[in-house]
C-alpha cells in the first residue's frame, strides 16, 4: 500500500511514526487544534504519540480506521496525515480528514494524497462513497474537495463543535465510484 506522487510518499501508519508524528503535531498545533482537538491532544508528547501510533496501527489492521502518512521521499519528513474513518462498512462509505504541516501549505500535497487514496478507497478498500466534512471557512479544505472532484452535497447544521466554540455547520462533499 506505497503510494508515491511527486517527490512524496503514502504509506500506512506504522510503529516507526511516533516521534515524528509528534513533532509534526506539536508544530502545528496552533492550526490542529480547532478542527483536530483530539488528534492534537493524543500527541504531545513523544509517550503518547507511541500510545496513539499503537492504537492506530491496531485500528488499521482491523480496518476500523486507515490513518496514513505523507512523507518527503528524500528527507522523510512528515508533511501531513489523511484519515480514512468513520467506515461503513455495509453501506461502502467512508470519510477523509487530512492536515499538512505549514511548510507544505499551498503546494497542492493534500489534494494529490486524496486522489490517490480516493482510488485506493474504491479498488482496493472497495468502498463506494467518501465524504470531506468541512467548514466553509476552511478554504485550503474546500479547495481540497473541489480539487479532487468531490460534489457538494449538502450543509450540515451544527454538525462539529470545537472546544470552547458552539457548534459549527459543516459542509458535506461526496465522491462516489463510477466503476
Amino acid at each position: 500500500m506505497n503510494l508515491r506522487f511527486d517527490n512524496f510518499e503514502i504509506k500506512p501508519i506504522h510503529n516507526g511514526d511516533a516521534w515524528k508524528l509528534c513533532d509534526f503535531m506539536v508544530a502545528n498545533q496552533d492550526r490542529l487544534k480547532r478542527f483536530f482537538p483530539k488528534t492534537l491532544a493524543q500527541n504531545l508528547t513523544p509517550t503518547l504519540s507511541q500510545l496513539f501510533v499503537d492504537k492506530k496501527v491496531k485500528q488499521f489492521n482491523n480496518k476500523e480506521e486507515f490513518l496514513f502518512t505523507i512523507k518527503q521521499s528524500e528527507s522523510r519528513e512528515l508533511a501531513g496525515v489523511v484519515y480514512i474513518k468513520e467506515l461503513n462498512w455495509n453501506i461502502k462509505q467512508g470519510e477523509f480528514a487530512y492536515c499538512i504541516g505549514y511548510p507544505f501549505e499551498g503546494k497542492n500535497i493534500t489534494s494529490k494524497a486524496v486522489k490517490c487514496l480516493s482510488e485506493l478507497a474504491f479498488t482496493q478498500l472497495h468502498l463506494n462513497t467518501l465524504q470531506i466534512i468541512v467548514h466553509k471557512d476552511n478554504i485550503g479544505s474546500v479547495k481540497v474537495a473541489e480539487n479532487t472532484n468531490f460534489k457538494w452535497i449538502k450543509t450540515l447544521k451544527n454538525e462539529f463543535t470545537p472546544n470552547g466554540e458552539k457548534p459549527l455547520d459543516m459542509e458535506l462533499y461526496e465522491l462516489h465510484n463510477e466503476t
